[in-house]
């Protein structure tokens, strides 16, 4: 009887100290974090924390400073993922042909992936740099006005951007290229037949085919993309004049320059749920496609 009883819940038992477990890591941090959010709580005072209730919520939808930052964080955010979902399916359908030097290519095209991203915002540092840096010294060997880049507040965010592209299309495009390998022969076969140009084949067969795997591929770099802190605090710390600012590194600055743990604390579980809240959105939005089709 007992022997029975184990077999039976024998995934349960080996699972469940480790579901417990990241269960603990995952639950405790939020809910610790959603009562300091209710506290007045400063590290650099020597009163204890006091309670506000909504005090913390309602001062930071009035801080000015809170607002630049949502819209900093969605024009990075949506610039940013527009860019790698169509990159990476151009780069994907480029290397699901066959071609001499594919590995190599594959391999090169990976290696921003792998790169530090502290590391590898102080290289591209270098690159933005306006008087001895590359991008300006190929716009002037264009003839072309060299552009302030990472300096200027217009022309900060676009720049970010160029960065996150560079590192993170190769995961999109690795995603996309996993979903090309499934997709069904018969239906080309059959456009072939037709006469169906690489365009029309593109757009009536590959695209509805892959829209599953492209909702997933942007969900996952969504969620990435709107926590991205590294990148900008290596490169810019917000600046200039808090232009590239985003809700994560507010978050930091209130928490760790300030000592606002109270404030921080609130700002962050904004941002938690605004995070669930789009990324419930693309969930919803891949189970009605999917349902479509």
């Amino acid at each position: 009887m007992q022997y029975s009883w184990f077999n039976r819940n024998l995934k349960w038992i080996y699972t469940l100290p480790a579901v417990f477990f990241v269960l603990i890591m995952m639950l405790f941090p939020i809910i610790y974090t959603v009562r300091i959010s209710f506290y007045e709580w400063s590290m650099s005072a020597t009163t204890p924390p006091a309670w506000v209730g909504l005090g913390n919520y309602i001062a930071l939808f009035k801080d000015e400073r809170f607002w630049h930052a949502v819209g900093s964080t969605f024009y990075f955010t949506f610039l940013a993922l527009a860019l790698e979902v169509i990159l990476g399916i151009a780069i994907a359908l480029l290397l699901s042909r066959e071609f001499k030097g594919k590995n190599l290519v594959k391999t090169v095209f990976l290696l921003p992936m792998v790169a530090t991203p502290v590391a590898m915002g102080l290289v591209w540092m270098l690159i933005y740099e306006p008087t001895i840096g590359v991008a300006n010294m190929m716009l002037k060997s264009m003839g072309l006005e060299p552009l302030l880049w990472l300096a200027s507040p217009n022309q900060v965010i676009p720049s970010l951007v160029i960065v996150d592209v560079w590192e993170w299309t190769p995961m999109i495009a690795l995603i996309i290229m996993a979903g090309l390998a499934t997709l069904p022969s018969d239906p080309y076969e059959a456009a072939d037949v037709d006469g169906a140009s690489a365009w029309r084949k593109f757009v009536s067969i590959t695209l509805p085919l892959l829209r599953p795997t492209i909702i997933v591929a942007a969900m996952l770099r969504l969620i990435d993309v709107l926590k991205t802190f590294d990148i900008i605090y290596a490169t810019t710390q917000g600046g200039p004049n808090f232009a590239s600012e985003t809700l994560n590194l507010y978050g930091y600055v209130q928490g760790f320059q300030y000592f606002k743990l109270g404030s921080a604390s609130s700002l962050l579980v904004v941002f938690f749920m605004l995070v669930m809240g789009l990324t419930l959105f693309m969930i919803w939005m891949r189970k009605r496609l999917e349902g479509a089709s």
